[in-house]
């Protein structure tokens, strides 16, 4: 595998650098090979939960100093969307967490409970209850524009998966017979917003994820080249399951992140 047009690289964060609040690898030597390899890094992730400086946060207590311009997440995704379509200080009616809501907010738009919200936001909500379900999908009955930020079905934990926003978004469905825009991977939102921060054209950029079904097939559809790391949600029985033919296949797979230095500077002896 020739990987030497590579000049950045797109990492997931959960089930790759971290499960909970445990790192998987050696973050701070990891991070220094890559960016003595002179890559340009950006941490793009399907989780709402978190805000950019949460995410910057749980870093340094990794003992890992990165800046706002190499974290890319799904809310970011979904108020970029909304901006392009949408006055600032246009209201909105959020089912997620603070991460959700404060990027929201950083991008001009408010909380509301009102008729007149121009879409209704979904995310991951730990907290959720069946009286946040209802009005958002009365809202999305009435016409109210459907934003996923993710379709993860699952979320990894330290104590298994847990359901994710992709369930979520699968109750609201039902309810409403409306499928929502999706803004996180494999869709091409937080993809673009990740090649924009690196400024590189997506044959120089690598996807390092543990799905096949949001980092592995958003890679094939945006054109980059993918690897997959087995610490996460996707096993190897999932790469190859019996009596099917599975077309989303990664181009290279690793048993941890640690590998992937190694990968980019010496792919043959991997």
């Amino acid at each position: 595998m020739d990987f030497s047009e590579i000049r950045g690289v797109i990492l997931d964060m959960d089930g790759v650098l971290w499960r909970g609040d445990y790192p998987l690898v050696d973050l701070p030597g990891f991070f220094a090979r890559l960016k003595s390899l002179g890559l340009k890094i950006v941490l793009a992730t399907n989780n709402s939960t978190r805000s950019v400086p949460q995410y910057l946060e749980k870093l340094r207590g990794f003992g890992v100093m990165l800046g706002p311009e190499n974290i890319v997440t799904s809310s970011m995704a979904a108020s970029s969307y909304l901006s392009q379509k949408y006055p600032s200080g246009a209201p909105v009616y959020v089912i997620g967490e603070v991460g959700l809501k404060d990027t929201l907010r950083e991008w001009g738009f408010h909380y509301s409970e009102a008729e007149d919200v121009v879409a209704v936001v979904a995310g991951l909500d730990r907290n959720l209850n069946y009286n946040i379900l209802t009005k958002g999908v009365q809202l999305i009955y009435h016409g109210v524009e459907f934003i996923g930020t993710n379709p993860d079905r699952t979320f990894p934990s330290p104590s298994g998966l847990t359901p994710g926003t992709g369930a979520l978004l699968a109750f609201i469905q039902a309810a409403t017979g409306k499928n929502p825009v999706v803004m996180g991977k494999p869709e091409p939102y937080l993809f673009q917003l990740s090649l924009q921060r690196m400024e590189l054209s997506s044959s120089q950029v690598l996807v390092v994820g543990d799905r096949l079904d949001t980092d592995v097939l958003g890679a094939q559809r945006i054109g980059c080249k993918s690897v997959l790391v087995l610490t996460g949600v996707t096993t190897p029985q999932d790469i190859h399951p019996p009596h099917s033919v599975q077309s989303i296949l990664p181009d290279f797979i690793l048993n941890n992140v640690d590998e992937l230095p190694n990968l980019i500077s010496n792919p043959h002896k991997v």
